[in-house]
C-alpha cells in the first residue's frame, strides 16, 4: 500500500538524503511535504491525512516530543531519525514505531518502512472485518501462589495482567488478584497461549479483546470494559494475532 508521509527535519542535507533514499528504496512512500521546524510540521500534519511522519528529535523552537504533544491523539505512525541515541528508549516506549540513527542505514530504513506498511495494512484490514484472533481459544490452567498454598485459574478466564513493581495484578471478568510474581514471569508462563505483551505494563488475553482503536500506539478494549493503551513498539506484534 501507499504510505502518505512527510519529513520534519531542520537540516536541508538530511532532508535531501532521506528523500533520495525513500525515492530509490521505498517506492510505496508518497512524500506530501517537508518541514524544517515543529510549527511547519504541525501545519502539514493538520493539512494532510498522514500514514507516516519521519521526525527529527532536536529542532529549533522545540523537539519531536513537543510536536507530538501538540498533535495529541493521532493515527499516523512515527519514525524518529536523529543523531542522538539517548532518545531511543523514550521514543520506542512512547511514540515511535521505529528509531533510525544518522547516518541512515538503507537496510534499517527499508525495515522501518516495511514495519509501518504492515501495521497500516493490518489496521485497514481490521476496519472491515470482525475482530477474530488467528489462534484458538486459550485452553489450560495456571497456578498462582498464595500464603496457604496455590490457586488454580483457567487461562481463558484471565482478561489481562498488569505489572505492579515486582507484583502482578491478574484481572478476571469481575475480580482481580495480586500475585507476588513479575509480569515477565506470567509472560513466559502464558507464552503457549493467546497472550500478547502490548505495553511494558500489560499482558492481554487476545481472545478477550473486543475493540481496537487507532492512535499513536492505539488502544484495545477488553471484555470487562477496560481500555488499555498499546505502546507503539508493540503494535505490530499485537496486530499479528488477527486475521
Amino acid at each position: 500500500m501507499k504510505l502518505k508521509a512527510i519529513i520534519v527535519e531542520d537540516e536541508q542535507i538530511s532532508r535531501d538524503i532521506l528523500r533520495n533514499y525513500l525515492q530509490k528504496y521505498c517506492p510505496n512512500v508518497q512524500l506530501l511535504g517537508e518541514a524544517e521546524h515543529i510549527a511547519e510540521g504541525l501545519q502539514l500534519i493538520k493539512k494532510h491525512d498522514l500514514d507516516l511522519v519521519f521526525l527529527d528529535v532536536e529542532m529549533p523552537f522545540g523537539n519531536a516530543f513537543d510536536l507530538l504533544e501538540k498533535v495529541g491523539n493521532r493515527t499516523f505512525e512515527t519514525i524518529f531519525v536523529t543523531a542522538y541515541d539517548h532518545y531511543a528508549i523514550e521514543a520506542l516506549n512512547n511514540d515511535a514505531s521505529y528509531y533510525l540513527l544518522k547516518p541512515i542505514s538503507i537496510d534499517e530504513l527499508i525495515k522501518a518502512v516495511n514495519i509501518v506498511t504492515e501495521i497500516k495494512e493490518k489496521e485497514q484490514e481490521l476496519e472491515h472485518k470482525i475482530l477474530k484472533p488467528n489462534a484458538n481459544t486459550a485452553n489450560g490452567k495456571i497456578t498462582i501462589p498464595q500464603q496457604d498454598g496455590f490457586e488454580i485459574l483457567d487461562v481463558n478466564d484471565i482478561v489481562f495482567c498488569k505489572a505492579d513493581d515486582n507484583y502482578t495484578e491478574i484481572h478476571l471478568a469481575n475480580s482481580k488478584k495480586l500475585v507476588s510474581k513479575t509480569l515477565k514471569y506470567f509472560e513466559l508462563a502464558l507464552k503457549e497461549y493467546t497472550f500478547a505483551r502490548i505495553h511494558k505494563s500489560y499482558l492481554v488475553n487476545v481472545n478477550a479483546i473486543t475493540k481496537y482503536k487507532k492512535g499513536k500506539g492505539g488502544s484495545v478494549v477488553v471484555s470487562n470494559g477496560k481500555e488499555i493503551l498499546v505502546s507503539a513498539s508493540q503494535k505490530s506484534n499485537l496486530l499479528s494475532y488477527f486475521k
